[in-house]
């Protein structure tokens, strides 16, 4: 029986090869009032469950791009997608554009930015209060508990003051923190800045596990420590260009 159990569930199960990426065509962004492109003509597509890296000089763009993909600032041109593919590698439906509320970032030093005196005021600090439905209310609460484990952070008391954490700690609940609503795309800034050698390599474990279930896109100086968990990588030059180019050995 339970041979024929197994045969039966094998033949009935389908598999999907549809999938969908990031695609970012012909972006360039002038800031207002001034007569300088930012970026210029950037152009580059990652894959879901993918993780990318953007790297090169300071003051080349690469926080800028970052800016712009997670919508704090609008490109001047271009366009910010998300397409879906079949599994003929052609598109099967028209490009969306990437909203805002379904992208995650996590800037330098997030832990700066620590508001409240217990873990679990700072990861609903942004939850709505008053107004809201039960259902998105259940849905936050859903998603806290995934992030909470998603990032390791199980062990922490969430009656613990963010600031008495850790520094990798830190960063493992500045990441819960956006991970709450599961977002399509989350970015990271120098995510291994101003730690010591072990949180690092923590750091660098868990996004290795979480590239198994979201979109990441990394900007980082850190190319070594990095190298062995990254699908694909960019180098900005200056001027806002973005060239394919594969991590120096």
């Amino acid at each position: 029986m339970e041979g024929r159990f197994n045969l039966r569930r094998k033949q009935s199960f389908k598999v999907s090869c549809d999938y969908s990426c990031l695609e970012v065509k012909g972006v360039c962004y002038q800031p207002p009032g001034t007569q300088q492109n930012l970026l210029n003509k950037v152009s580059f597509s990652l894959k879901e469950k993918s993780l990318g890296l953007i790297f090169g000089q300071s003051g080349s763009g690469k926080t800028t791009l970052l800016q712009l993909l997670a919508g704090l600032s609008k490109p001047t041109s271009g366009s910010i997608n998300i397409q879906k593919y079949g599994n003929d590698r052609k598109p099967n439906e028209s490009p969306q554009p990437l909203v805002p509320e379904k992208v995650g970032i996590v800037f330098q030093f997030p832990e700066r930015y620590f508001l409240a005196d217990t873990v679990l005021e700072e990861v609903t600090f942004g939850w709505p209060r008053q107004s809201g439905s039960i259902q998105l209310k259940e849905k936050l609460a859903w998603g806290l508990h995934s992030a909470i484990n998603s990032v390791g952070l199980t062990g922490i008391s969430l009656d613990e003051n963010p600031h008495a954490l850790s520094g990798g700690y830190k960063r493992r609940l500045a990441l819960a923190i956006q991970l709450v609503q599961v977002p399509d795309l989350l970015i990271l800034d120098e995510p291994l800045a101003g730690l010591d050698w072990k949180a690092r390599a923590d750091v660098v474990k868990l996004l290795k596990h979480l590239k198994k279930e979201l979109t990441l896109l990394i900007v980082s100086h850190d190319l070594k420590e990095l190298s062995s968990i990254v699908d694909c990588s960019w180098r900005m030059e200056m001027g806002g260009v973005l060239k394919e180019e594969a991590l120096p050995v």
